[in-house]
């Protein structure tokens, strides 16, 4: 009976009715945070991945807040202000949770992709060098968010706003075309990865070297004589690139080429080639250096010797070491490289001082 009557008094009186409301709502919000912690943190620590504890970690104060802002608006509609302060009193609290909302979304957001990034293999979208782009393209998301929502509950009509700023996008975006073209081929190049720094590529336009940095406006390549390109991002997301790199794995096949007169010994020129692999310094064993007989030439017997190196840098030196390698023992075996030559022949008879040049006749001197 006492306690009806407690009740009834509370009832009777708004202040302390807010104040009984408060209370009720701070130890909801203390009993939220107990639920969060005893029970949902078991349940996740049980899981393969530590994104749901660090996610359920991150709501605790947001859940804790909001339930007291909840309490907070229900007990200030017990104390029956007048209209004006009750819309300014829930704009203000309105406000407070989407900000505080907003906030824990980008830690949320933040996570998730952290996450996504330490999985770049099974992921190639998300990775640790496109990881700070996408944390602000998430940021620019949800404070561009959180102001239209705090607009609209001070109830700002922003009609007008969002004309102004199409008509202000496209003016920028005439004057600025290129800059933004290098912008989103910068993100379709880093998202797409046709390469990456440390890779050896060659352009359509023959350049050759290795990729030093990947920008958001531009790419730069090191050339092996010390010389640094820049190149626009739009200009690499529309040339063809060879990634010299790009294979199952980063070693290469070189082939050096090499002619021999007709006549000789096919065989001994095989046995030849490999013996100069078998001892070169750059030449890899796993796979095997392999000659092919490709051609009958003009003047020669035409074979390639190809081998594999570790790395695309190594080509230029090793392929100097074959061809001198190749020169020296073709010496020593007499085996002949043959050279273009022509035979000039001087006739005499009734066109006497005329030479023929490999069967054309032109006038003497």
């Amino acid at each position: 009976m006492q306690l009806w009557k407690f009740i009834h008094y509370l009832e009777s009186n708004p202040y302390l009715t807010a104040l009984a409301i408060g209370i009720a709502s701070l130890l909801a919000a203390v009993l939220v945070n107990a639920l969060i912690t005893k029970v949902l943190m078991r349940l996740t620590s049980k899981t393969r991945t530590d994104l749901d504890d660090r996610i359920i970690s991150t709501l605790h104060k947001p859940l804790f807040i909001s339930v007291v802002l909840a309490g907070t608006a229900y007990a200030i509609r017990r104390l029956n202000p007048s209209k004006e302060l009750l819309m300014v009193a829930d704009t203000v609290l309105l406000t407070s949770i989407v900000l505080l909302w907003s906030a824990a979304g980008i830690r949320i957001g933040k996570l998730i992709l952290q996450i996504l990034s330490q999985k770049a293999g099974e992921n190639r979208f998300v990775q640790p060098r496109t990881l700070p782009l996408f944390e602000i393209a998430l940021k620019i998301l949800i404070v561009g968010l959180a102001i239209y929502g705090v607009l609209l509950v001070w109830r700002v009509d922003i009609s007008a706003w969002l004309a102004s700023a199409g008509i202000l996008g496209i003016a920028v975006g005439f004057a600025a075309k290129d800059t933004l073209a290098n912008l989103f081929s910068g993100v379709f190049i880093l998202a797409d990865g046709p390469y990456k720094i440390g890779d050896y590529i060659v352009l359509e336009s023959g350049e050759r070297g290795m990729v030093t940095d990947i920008g958001i406006r531009s790419s730069r390549i090191l050339t092996r004589d010390d010389v640094q390109i820049i190149i626009p991002n739009a200009v690499m997301a529309n040339t063809k690139i060879i990634n010299e790199s790009g294979g199952r794995h980063i070693k290469e096949r070189i082939r050096a080429n090499v002619g021999v007169a007709y006549g000789s010994d096919i065989d001994k020129v095989r046995v030849v080639l490999l013996d100069v692999a078998k001892h070169s310094e750059y030449l890899s064993n796993d796979p095997e250096p392999i000659v092919r007989f490709r051609e009958f030439g003009d003047s020669s017997l035409n074979f390639q010797l190809l081998g594999w190196i570790s790395e695309p840098a190594l080509r230029g030196r090793a392929l100097d070491e074959l061809n001198s390698a190749i020169y020296k023992r073709f010496a020593e075996e007499r085996i002949e490289i043959p050279f273009p030559q022509r035979d000039v022949h001087i006739k005499s008879g009734p066109d006497r001082g005329s030479i023929y040049l490999n069967g054309a006749k032109t006038p003497s001197a």
